[in-house]
């Protein structure tokens, strides 16, 4: 289990967090025995989708998409290091155990290093005359190999202010030109072969689909690949009301450890649920009244939420790169370009069956282990799902607009490498004070209920869902920023450890804990203050003793599934077309 089973030893180097290896773990490549238990740490699920009532226009256009999601994939590896593609052609050369074990573990881990601990390699140093980092790169393949943040940064800054803007910019790489200076690089010139075949796809799912707004944002993403400009697209994805549910393009900027600024390709092909979507539609109606009631202070709030922001349950068909490597995504919102978020919010996509998969196989087991006896009945379904579905909205809560020395930026540029986990942590933080919010208020009763048992079922599911993120280890933005939670409202008396690693919640104590803390994160991103967010990471992003008894007991216990795309697989089977 590498650094999941020893604590974890954190130092701020060149912009990212590293996880000390644990002493149980030899160094240098895994041996096939190794591989096989680290891939055990995600438990296989068949992931299926009724796609029965979809017409025949759409299953058509369905199976296309499936196709551009399998180019996505191209796209994540040259992303995620230079060499990853070459590294892969060779490892698929190699049939023996060990080289099927590798190209198992390459393939879930999108590249040689594991993302669940610390990203190390489990490659060794030189394969195929491909020389293989010890870590991932910070900076991915987003900026040219070797180049100091520092010299990155000063180049930056040295910019005018367009230009700084386009190298800071989601949908841009960094490259040396041939007289050795940086120089930036659009997407659409970057990836152009790959680019320009998913335009072809897209373009032909359209032709096939009957539902207007699917076509509209297949055929407007389309052009987005090409022109490098996805703001039309976008806001045509915001508006998507189609039985066929998708998500395709550059995203999210977890890959970019370096700076936090750059979108890998990620792509969910899905079958909307109707009636879940149905049921939490009416969360939109309280966008507006939950930013105004933050626990922040009233100048920072903002007065126009885009509070009937859409919100979609949806079961997914297929999965590709930055949405299929590693730990699965059970929700997204999206977009993150702050210009859509001030006009409309975000969009909230919930993965139902993903939600499901993930509670059966880790979450009760793992309550099993970290809670008392008296309180594993607490464990809930709708607590879990409704969680994550708040964490989602609150994405879109708070502040998103920073202003310093008269001028205007953005938390995630203030921030830098602290950003991701500062906003991950507010999500949570944040989505766990708005349920209480709303249940004082009588809002979640049809939902969650109300009173002391609903209490109980809220934040004794969210407490056993920590011991569920951290098991991922500390490298992810998620898992650091659930560290901060942790650790803080054990210091405030909210978790109480028991000494045997188990754990429970002081209900006397846990509301005014979580308003402290969320106003701290609100108050971090509302004044860009990197320097407090650094000191909270250096204070909380720590595995302390009595966590890691509980985190010892865990071994058995998957980190998280592994889906095998069965619906997916029968629709594009030649006997289906």
């Amino acid at each position: 289990m590498k650094h999941l089973l020893a604590p974890i030893v954190l130092a701020m180097a060149a912009g990212a967090v590293i996880a000390a290896d644990a002493p149980s773990v030899k160094p240098g490549p895994a041996s096939v025995a190794e591989l096989n238990v680290m891939a055990k740490r995600f438990a296989p699920v068949e992931l299926r989708a009724d796609t029965s009532k979809l017409s025949s226009g759409d299953r058509a256009a369905i199976v296309k998409l499936i196709e551009a999601a399998k180019v996505v994939d191209t796209l994540q590896l040259r992303q995620r290091w230079a060499h990853n593609e070459a590294l892969w052609a060779a490892l698929q050369k190699d049939n023996s155990p060990l080289g099927k074990a590798r190209q198992d573990y390459f393939w879930l881990n999108k590249g040689p290093w594991s993302i669940i601990d610390g990203n190390r390699s489990f490659m060794p140093a030189e394969y195929a005359g491909i020389n293989i980092p010890a870590r991932k790169p910070d900076g991915a393949n987003f900026y040219p190999a070797g180049a100091r943040k520092e010299a990155l940064e000063a180049w930056m800054n040295s910019l005018p202010a367009k230009e700084r803007e386009a190298a800071q910019w989601y949908f841009t790489v960094i490259r040396s030109g041939p007289d050795g200076k940086f120089r930036t690089v659009k997407y659409s010139e970057e990836y152009k072969p790959e680019l320009q075949q998913l335009a072809k796809l897209l373009r032909e799912a359209a032709s096939h689909t009957d539902n207007a707004s699917l076509k509209k944002f297949l055929n407007l993403r389309a052009d987005a690949f090409l022109s490098n400009d996805y703001l039309a697209s976008d806001f045509a994805w915001m508006d998507l009301d189609s039985p066929v549910d998708i998500t395709i393009g550059p995203y999210e900027t977890y890959n970019d450890e370096l700076f936090g600024y750059k979108a890998a390709f990620e792509a969910y092909v899905s079958v909307r649920d109707p009636k879940e979507t149905q049921k939490l539609n009416f969360f939109g109606k309280h966008m507006q009244e939950l930013e105004d009631n933050l626990p922040l202070d009233k100048q920072y709030k903002n007065p126009k939420v885009g509070a009937m922001a859409p919100m979609v349950v949806v079961n997914q068909v297929y999965g590709a790169g930055d949405g299929n490597m590693g730990v699965q995504t059970a929700a997204y919102n999206l977009p993150n370009d702050e210009r859509i978020i001030r006009e409309r919010g975000s969009k909230r996509v919930m993965l139902k069956n993903i939600q499901e998969a993930k509670f059966e196989s880790t979450l009760k087991p793992i309550t099993k282990l970290v809670l008392r006896p008296e309180d594993q009945k607490d464990l809930d379904f709708d607590s879990f799902f409704t969680h994550i579905l708040a964490h989602e909205i609150t994405h879109g809560l708070g502040p998103h607009v920073t202003r310093r020395n008269g001028k205007e930026s953005t938390p995630r540029q203030d921030l830098k490498e602290t950003y991701s986990t500062i906003e991950e942590a507010k999500a949570d933080v944040t989505g766990l004070w708005a349920l209480a919010y709303m249940m004082e208020k009588g809002q979640l009763k049809d939902t969650l209920g109300q009173g002391e048992l609903a209490e109980r079922k809220l934040y004794n599911t969210f407490l056993a869902s920590c011991f569920r993120t951290l098991h991922f280890g500390l490298t992810d933005s998620h898992a650091r920023g659930m560290a901060i939670q942790v650790n803080y409202l054990l210091d405030k008396g909210a978790f109480v450890s028991h000494g045997d690693g188990t754990f429970s919640v002081d209900f006397k104590k846990i509301k005014q804990a979580v308003i402290d803390l969320d106003r701290e994160f609100l108050t971090i991103e509302a004044t860009g203050d990197y320097t407090r967010a650094k000191s909270m990471m250096a204070r909380y992003v720590v595995i302390r003793p009595d966590v890691q008894k509980a985190l010892d007991k865990m071994k058995a216990v998957p980190n998280d599934i592994r889906p095998a795309f069965v619906t997916a697989a029968a629709l594009t089977a030649p006997a289906t077309r």
